[in-house]
């Protein structure tokens, strides 16, 4: 019986982690914070706050977020670096904007990922009478 059981959770593929946006992709091993997480939606704009948190080191999340965010044709802005502060690195793309905010909390077990994210909505198209 512990063998069928065994069996069955080794087949249970993880969830990917949660995210508002499709190109924004989030490295595995982060945990989406929903109590810390804002989203804000109107007809013409769609903003979000989304906070992750996991036991990564911090200087190879930035270098994986960078190459993840590139490949999904985002444009690397800037990146500022400081020790209390940790890294903010800001990217474009096609008018809209994304700045990554990569801490660790204030007792180091968790490194933290803030995506801060605005999108432009475009309304649906109407049909030309």
């Amino acid at each position: 019986m512990l063998v069928v059981v065994a069996a069955g959770c080794a087949t249970v593929k993880p969830r990917p982690p949660h995210s508002e946006f499709e190109d924004i992709p989030v490295p595995k091993g982060l945990t989406y914070q929903p109590d810390k997480s804002t989203i804000i939606e109107s007809p013409s704009v769609k903003a979000a706050r989304l906070v992750y948190r996991g036991r990564l080191e911090p200087e190879s999340l930035t270098r994986a977020m960078r190459a993840t965010l590139e490949a999904n044709g985002w444009k690397h802005v800037s990146t500022t670096s400081t020790s209390n502060a940790g890294t903010i690195q800001v990217y474009e793309k096609g008018g809209n904007a994304l700045q990554v905010h990569i801490y660790e909390g204030l007792t180091t077990w968790f490194t933290y990922v803030e995506l801060n994210a605005t999108r432009a909505i475009q309304p649906p198209a109407t049909p030309s009478q």
